[in-house]
């Protein structure tokens, strides 16, 4: 028998109200989700490591404290709840970056399944201040390289809308997660597209925040130079804002912070954001080719913009395809050089390269075999393309493009054909990475990386913040998420426009066929 049948038809706020007036009990919140996982979680593989246990302590301790708050002031429950706007709301982590004291983060791969974290994230920190109840953690690709969600370590997360297609990454398990119901948002964290990705493959709402808007410590100052942020997946506009200013800020020791907003962003979510001039297109900036149906949702959103009275202008945020993917996939590959290395330590043995993945592998190989002069001037590359981007922005509020090239795609289609295996297998096994630099694997490698995420990756780099909108299904019901960018510091806008769309074009009641 169901705790609370109406779970689902509730946000994380709406969730969080009725604890605080007393309706529902986190108790019987968490129970509701565990049986959702238990029901659904065979057929979409979302959640590789629940931790029933430690959220029963939490959720009892949010009742407990709760109880004794209303007997000391002898008030009513309302003015008596204690905790965060999301107090006693169960709530999934992604298994990767977020780090629960004594639990593993195994970050996709197998050799990490068993190595408990020393201590909790500050986001996880955060998380719990909110008042989240942390129900366990979410699939994942290694180390979040990929942008589908297929481990060896734990198999693929299947996609609630199609159980035969991907859900993207690298937040997969996160975005099918909250689609399916199981919670109302989800951990994620965005260094190409991870969040924004799998939102569009899920038809959730996902925000990846300004460079530095939400902290990456305490063990590390920024991952992947900057372009990993780390946010939440979410069914509803206002959970992605009111989570964002529960987390939001600098840590000490921060190496640099976003600037301050100007109010919550929960009040921008219900303010009009005015009349906007929108610069819209479907050419890809690092890919090739669109699907249709991308195109066409794409069509439909910007008619939607007209008639809520933005200007929308067709332009291409200005992008030299070539030249910046090959920057910043070596960027890409030395950050997974050392990652190999720091799991390496974490094991506390010798890894060889064998114990990886083809794909982290061959990034591992390549990073190591460019040199540190080659590395610098990727960076310097990808900085200077930054400025001209900033430039572009000037003359607009916002950019519009599909989130991806095409709806979500089979499950497996995107893996490494048998011949790039033996390729990789061969040069591993010589440790030769100079010979894939010298075969000229970085430009193939690039146009197969970004050919299904041709948009998402430049925004890692600028810093800015940018948003998957699901405003879109295909025939065969698809969903097809909407890609909006805005200025650097700039989320108020974009959660203004959300809000806004959100309220002219709802998506909240659509359910996939697998819901838990």
């Amino acid at each position: 028998m169901s705790a609370f049948p109406e779970y689902h038809k509730y946000d994380g706020l709406g969730l969080a109200e009725l604890v605080r007036t007393g309706e529902v009990s986190p108790a019987e919140l968490l129970d509701e989700a565990i049986a959702r996982i238990e029901a659904g979680n065979p057929r979409l593989n979302a959640v590789v490591r629940p931790m029933y246990e430690q959220a029963r302590a939490t959720a009892q301790a949010h009742q407990t404290a709760r109880a004794g708050a209303k007997a000391r002031s002898g008030e009513t429950a309302d003015a008596a709840a204690p905790g965060g706007p999301f107090a006693g709301v169960p709530f999934l982590m992604k298994d990767l970056l977020c780090m629960v004291e004594g639990v593993p983060t195994s970050c996709g791969t197998r050799i990490l399944k068993d190595v408990p974290a020393p201590h909790d994230s500050e986001m996880v920190r955060r998380y719990r201040a909110a008042g989240l109840v942390i129900v366990g953690k979410t699939n994942t690709p290694e180390f979040g390289l990929l942008p589908y969600t297929e481990p060896q370590a734990f198999g693929p997360t299947n996609n609630p809308w199609d159980l035969a297609r991907t859900v993207g990454g690298s937040s997969g398990g996160s975005a099918a997660a909250v689609a399916a119901g199981m919670t109302p948002l989800a951990a994620g964290g965005d260094g190409g597209g991870s969040i924004r990705i799998p939102a569009s493959c899920c038809g959730v709402f996902g925000l990846k925040p300004t460079r530095g808007r939400t902290p990456a410590g305490p063990d590390v100052g920024e991952n992947w130079r900057g372009y990993v942020q780390e946010h939440v997946l979410t069914r509803s506009v206002r959970d992605s804002a009111a989570m964002l200013d529960a987390v939001a800020g600098p840590e000490v020791g921060a190496p640099y912070w976003a600037p301050p907003r100007e109010r919550p962003y929960l009040e921008e979510v219900t303010t009009e954001p005015g009349k906007l001039r929108i610069a819209f297109s479907s050419l890809p900036l690092l890919g090739h080719d669109v699907d249709a149906e991308c195109e066409r949702g794409m069509r439909e959103t910007v008619q939607l913009l007209e008639g809520l009275g933005h200007e929308l202008v067709e332009a291409s945020t200005p992008v030299d395809r070539e030249a910046f993917s090959v920057a910043y996939l070596k960027v890409i590959a030395a950050e997974t050089s050392d990652t190999i290395a720091l799991a390496a330590r974490q094991t506390g043995r010798k890894l060889s390269l064998g114990d990886f993945e083809i794909g982290t592998r061959a990034l591992a190989m390549l990073g190591r075999a460019f040199s540190a002069g080659e590395f610098a001037a990727a960076l310097s590359y990808l900085q200077a393309a930054s400025l001209r981007i900033g430039r572009f922005f000037e003359g607009y509020d916002v950019v519009l493009t599909p989130t991806l090239a095409s709806p979500p795609v089979l499950t497996g289609s995107l893996q490494p054909t048998a011949a790039e295996r033996r390729q990789v297998e061969i040069v591993s096994r010589l440790n030769a990475g100079w010979l894939l630099k010298a075969l000229g694997v970085i430009k193939p490698l690039a146009d197969k990386t970004f050919a299904f995420m041709p948009y998402t990756p430049v925004f890692n780099v600028t810093g800015q913040p940018a948003m998957s909108v699901p405003l879109h299904w295909t025939a065969g019901g698809l969903p097809v998420g909407m890609h909006f960018v805005g200025r650097f510091g700039d989320e108020a806008t974009l959660f203004r426009l959300a809000g806004q769309l959100e309220r002219a074009q709802p998506w909240f009641e659509r359910t996939p066929p697998a819901i838990a």
